[in-house]
């Protein structure tokens, strides 16, 4: 008596093995991986990577096997206007910004950059949680910009190979600016000659003397290595780096609406875990700074400094949507 096989009893049955699918109860119920691919223009030590990690993380626990997180750091995919465009055009799905890179496409986002107009952390988190922070969501929407939340990378100092504690001494530097209407005034009345470069560009052209002075954060000045070349910083605090944690509204478009609440909630939350890190990393940045050669110095003549921000609120009101936009700004 011949073995009875399992080819014998579906020939039996009339099925073809061939074209016998696979179980339908071994698939998954979420065959498809959506990889996110994340832009980030710092390492994995720095706040700029380390949210991405934890929104992985919990978007993960949240969400098992539903997304990827292909996150590309020490800012291999460009500079910030190049990642915008390529969010834009939806070949890069997430990534930070400062307001300042995206102020070409929502000029409106140059209110958050008047200088000297935030006190401290809480007066611009104040702002960005009002109704003006809802309309300049909905601004960038309008861009193809989805934002999950507003982050603070703290105040902007000025970078310079020699001491400089007045306006005075700035006059005639060729100063490298984030390619942004608002700064390029700024600096021009000091008297220095604005030069827009990428934030992944700086080191080569301060070094090579394209540029002599810059402004940034204390967690990019180190993360930069930028006290090898502008030693030098004078801690002006004038303007409060404020950021997004953004989304391809490509990308977005096509989630879920399960997706997109868990996504939301996530990065709402690594944007408060962004706010916490930075505030450390700035002292570990300044102490690392420090150790190799950077120096801090105060300003002198407050009153020149701040004059130069007179120019700046009068000359951007109607961009950022008036005075008294400005104002309630200020009063926030």
């Amino acid at each position: 008596m011949h073995r009875f096989s399992r080819r014998m009893f579906l020939k039996s049955l009339g099925i073809a093995t061939a074209t016998l699918p696979l179980p339908v109860l071994m698939r998954p119920a979420f065959a498809r991986i959506q990889t996110i691919t994340v832009a980030s223009l710092l390492g994995e030590d720095k706040p700029e990577t380390r949210i991405w990690r934890q929104i992985a993380k919990q978007v993960e626990t949240r969400l098992p096997g539903r997304f990827r997180f292909n996150i590309v750091a020490n800012g291999a995919l460009g500079g910030e206007k190049e990642v915008a465009e390529s969010m834009r055009l939806g070949s890069v799905q997430a990534s930070l910004s400062t307001v300042s890179a995206l102020s070409g496409w929502v000029p409106q986002l140059q209110l958050l950059d008047l200088p000297f107009l935030f006190r401290d952390a809480e007066h611009l988190r104040r702002v960005v949680n009002s109704d003006i922070g809802q309309s300049l969501k909905d601004e960038l929407l309008q861009q193809q910009f989805v934002v999950g939340g507003f982050i603070d990378y703290g105040p902007r100092h000025l970078l310079t190979k020699e001491p400089a504690r007045t306006p005075q001494d700035i006059a005639g530097q060729k100063i490298r600016v984030i390619q942004s209407p608002l700064h390029t005034k700024l600096w021009s009345s000091f008297g220095a000659v604005p030069v827009g470069i990428p934030i992944t560009e700086t080191y080569n052209a301060l070094a090579s003397g394209v540029a002599d002075a810059m402004d940034l954060t204390k967690s990019a000045y180190a993360g930069f290595k930028l006290y090898e070349v502008v030693p030098c910083m004078t801690q002006t605090g004038h303007i409060r780096a404020s950021g997004v944690v953004y989304f391809s509204n490509i990308f977005w478009s096509g989630l879920s609406d399960e997706e997109k609440t868990v996504l939301s909630e996530e990065t709402a939350a690594g944007a408060d875990y962004f706010n916490q890190l930075i505030v450390e990393d700035e002292t570990a940045s300044m102490k690392v700074a420090s150790s190799l050669g950077g120096q801090v110095f105060e300003p002198e003549a407050l009153d020149q400094w701040r004059g130069g921000a007179t120019a700046v609120w009068r000359d951007f009101a109607d961009v950022v949507g008036g005075m008294a936009r400005i104002d309630a700004a200020e009063a926030a």
